[in-house]
């Protein structure tokens, strides 16, 4: 899917939702849904990468 077309996210550790958002703001909601074990890792990487 197209990252333009996904409205939600949904993990077992909650709903990110992405609609209207900046690819910076998905990037944030996206890692708040993430397993706790990888969120630093990932937030790292978004940071260089948005």
């Amino acid at each position: 899917t197209p990252r333009a077309e996904a409205d939600l996210i949904v993990t077992e550790h909650g709903i990110a939702e992405l609609r209207g958002r900046t690819l910076a703001e998905r990037a944030r909601a996206m890692i708040q849904v993430a397993d706790p074990a990888f969120r630093a890792e990932l937030a790292r990487a978004s940071e260089r990468l948005v």
